[in-house]
């Protein structure tokens, strides 16, 4: 028989470069068993830096200058932890997050980047724009063309500090796209006024005279003075102050200096250049720290130093991966020497680019963009059609990347349970990490040894007992204990119900004990911050060993018997209000064929960890007659369950005023459904004339995500007619942006009874 391979090694990349994107790819292709692979990073889209002076220029749209991590590392089958790395600790082999528990490896690569150095020169942090962080600068940048859009007669002095090829590119690419953007306003004769800073008499230093004497000549032409031979000095409000004691005029100053690395990098006790950039040696090792890697801009060869260009990053994609492979297996690494000459091809932002290699240089011309274009556009294909690996084994989400023969199989019963010292060290990280809550009312919980928990329930109030229990829908297990504790709450909440206390039943996949005390623990952690939010303890649990990671709670609350809010209760003239977005089962279901978008699928998990509770009180507080949480039946399906509870009514249903996630509609469109809506379509029957099609059915919004499976999804609040506007200001108030009346309560028609009910339905309008 076939028996699951357990995880013995970790491998984690830090951050998501060129690299680390071209490491994945080939993972995914040539999965190692046994090895969990994961990747931290708190960027989902990683540039490319060859089209991001393209981008910038109104060339390219985002999607198409820019790698989707999540559907990349789906297909390496790596978790994806999105977070930022903040430090190591080299001595437990951890990385140390800012808002994760610490991750485990055993080997390591980094491929963090590089950032302009702005902190020695005065007000540079505060008024500069960085062009790295890549992300942050391109958020800055379309928030400078928004402006200029919406008030085009108004003139823009922007400012370039450095002279490099990525100041210099860059400089003639935002003039390209501004003046476009005048130009369509109607007012090219508005002043702009780009200016390049550069401390050196030249600019383009790496590359040759003539290539710097052209380009000095395509600046000038193109109306951006050059200021050479000056240093900044300091950067104020309205202008570069320089060392010479000349000023510069500019709204916006855009930083391409020099660049720098993290400083934690060097904390960590890394060995580093004097730049703080990481020293590896020739098989890309860090020097001090073999079991550490490094590629990119954040490494420095020690043998063969480089630019920090993306040239580099993209060459040393393949011997990073064929190094780390051969560590994992126990193999020497084999050195890589990086060229010394390479090709650039400078875009101007009008479809031209200059050629230079060496001495040479060519240009500009249409055919060298062309050219350009072809290459950046064949290298991005890659991650954008990504191969179906028949015989690839990478199970989604078991954390085991493949599967091997095994003549011993892990037991069933009790034998499956986790081993007591794995589970005894987890739970004593986690409650050090989030001390348990003291409540009277809990009798004996995690804090004793005995079989059962015990929980005191006060005179008056009622006890209210919930389950939910399911397999891991995000690989991140921090992030997936908080959204499975968010979910089983959510019926407490709907209910009216505070939380109290809950059981915790876990499957980890299979791996070595040391690995499942790693995984236990960013799942209790992740779930034990949601019910310490909410007010609840966690009492105990059972774990036990299985193919893939699931997770799920027995949850009880306390209320009021008077105050509980039933799913029936709805009135003729009731307003339905709807907390959160639809959509989560269509877009996980596009994302297991790597078919949503990644930025779609964060969205998804966004809400997913929003709790309820803030909403329920809400609901409360504007006299709500009933409630419940859509969940797993769809908004229909539960739409249904509160007729079916309720005195015989009707509902108007607005379908148009459905707020969906992003993704949803078009993931629907392209046909991917959950597996459990095909049973929920069966509330359809309640629909009035569903079956000759309803005029709402035109709506842009696709009548099929009304059975549409949901995860922690959104409260279905049922409140008078006039408290709904100060409900709903309420909720958009707390944080529920979302939150929609989405149907009325109407009196009930008799004539239009579904078969074996009468004198209820729903209406779409």
């Amino acid at each position: 028989m076939e028996a699951p391979t357990p995880v013995t090694q970790d491998l984690v990349l830090i951050g998501g470069g060129h690299s680390h994107a071209i490491a994945l790819r080939m993972w995914g292709m040539n999965p190692i068993p046994g090895v969990r692979l994961t990747l931290v990073t708190d960027v989902m889209h990683t540039p490319y830096s060859g089209m991001l002076p393209g981008y910038v220029a109104g060339l390219y749209d985002f999607d198409e200058c820019h790698i989707d991590l999540r559907p990349l590392a789906t297909f390496a089958g790596a978790r994806l932890i999105g977070d930022r790395a903040v430090g190591l600790d080299l001595a437990q082999n951890r990385v140390l997050c800012a808002h994760h528990p610490a991750i485990a490896f055993d080997w390591l690569s980094i491929d963090i980047g590089s950032t302009p150095a702005v902190s020695t020169v005065p007000g540079a942090a505060e008024y500069a724009i960085p062009v790295k962080p890549i992300s942050q600068f391109l958020t800055q940048w379309e928030a400078i063309v928004q402006q200029v859009s919406e008030q085009p007669q108004r003139p823009l002095r922007l400012g370039i500090v450095g002279g490099g090829a990525g100041g210099v590119e860059l400089a003639l690419n935002i003039r390209a796209r501004l003046r476009q953007v005048l130009q369509q306003a109607g007012h090219l004769d508005t002043p702009l006024e780009i200016h390049l800073v550069h401390r050196g008499r030249e600019i383009l230093p790496e590359r040759s005279p003539g290539m710097r004497r052209k380009m000095q000549h395509i600046l000038a032409q193109r109306g951006i003075q050059l200021h050479l031979g000056e240093t900044v000095a300091a950067v104020e409000p309205d202008g570069l102050r320089c060392e010479s004691g000349r000023w510069i005029e500019c709204d916006r100053p855009f930083w391409v200096t020099q660049a720098s690395a993290a400083s934690w990098l060097k904390e960590s006790g890394l060995a580093t250049d004097d730049r703080g950039f990481i020293q590896v040696n020739d098989c890309l090792q860090s020097i001090s720290h073999p079991y550490v890697f490094a590629a990119g801009d954040v490494a420095t060869m020690v043998r063969h130093p480089r630019p920090k260009a993306g040239v580099f990053a993209v060459r040393q994609g393949k011997p990073l991966v064929e190094n780390l492979r051969r560590a994992l297996l126990g193999q020497p690494p084999k050195p890589f020497v990086p060229q010394k000459e390479f090709l650039i091809l400078v875009g101007l932002g009008d479809c031209t680019a200059v050629a230079s290699r060496g001495p040479l240089h060519v240009g500009p011309t249409p055919w060298f963009w062309q050219w350009k274009d072809r290459i950046d556009r064949r290298f991005m294909e890659k991650f954008s059609n990504l191969p179906e690996m028949r015989s690839q084994r990478v199970e989604r989400r078991t954390f085991a990347p493949s599967r091997r023969a095994s003549n011993s199989l892990s037991c069933a019963g009790c034998g499956s349970k986790i081993g007591s010292q794995p589970l005894d060290r987890a739970l004593q990280r986690v409650q050090a990490e989030y001390p348990a809550l003291q409540r009277d009312d809990i009798l004996i919980g995690l804090d004793t040894p005995d079989d059962a928990a015990a929980v005191e329930v006060p005179a008056g109030w009622v006890l209210l007992q919930t389950v939910d229990y399911f397999r891991a829908l995000v690989d991140d297990p921090f992030v997936f204990g908080q959204i499975a504790a968010n979910h089983a709450l959510s019926d407490l909440f709907a209910m009216g119900a505070s939380p109290q206390s809950a059981l915790a039943i876990a499957t980890l996949p299979y791996a070595t004990p040391a690995k499942q005390e790693e995984m236990l623990v960013h799942l209790l952690a992740g779930a034990t911050k949601v019910l310490h939010a909410a007010g609840a303890v966690l009492m105990g649990g059972h774990t036990v060993e299985g193919a893939e990671l699931a997770l799920g709670f027995a949850c009880n609350g306390l209320a009021e018997s008077s105050q509980l809010l039933p799913k029936g209760g709805l009135r003729p003239g009731d307003v339905l209000i709807l907390t959160k977005p639809l959509g989560t089962g269509t877009l996980f279901a596009a994302e297991m064929q790597r078919r949503a978008k990644g930025r779609w699928i964060e969205g998804a998990i966004a809400t997913m960890l929003q709790s309820n509770q803030t909403a329920a009180k809400i609901f409360q507080g504007h006299g709500a007659h009933a409630c419940t949480d859509v969940t797993g039946f769809g908004l229909l399906g539960h739409l249904v369950e509160m007729l079916r509870a309720s005195e015989p009514v009707g509902v108007q249903l607005d379908l148009s005023a459905l707020p969906l996630l992003p993704g949803a509609a078009e993931t629907l469109q392209q046909g991917f459904r959950s597996s459990l809506h095909p049973q929920n379509l069966a509330a359809a029957r309640w629909v009035r004339d569903w079956e000759q099609g309803s005029p709402s059915r035109s709506s842009e919004i696709p009548a099929d995500i009304l059975f549409d499976p949901q995860t922690a999804g959104g409260l279905l609040g049922c409140v008078p007619a006039e408290t709904a506007p100060d409900c709903l200001s309420a909720l958009h108030q707390a944080g529920y942006l979302e939150s929609r009346a989405v149907a009325q309560v109407v009196p009930s028609e008799g004539d239009v009874a579904p078969q074996g009910w009468s004198q209820r339905s729903v209406r779409l309008v």
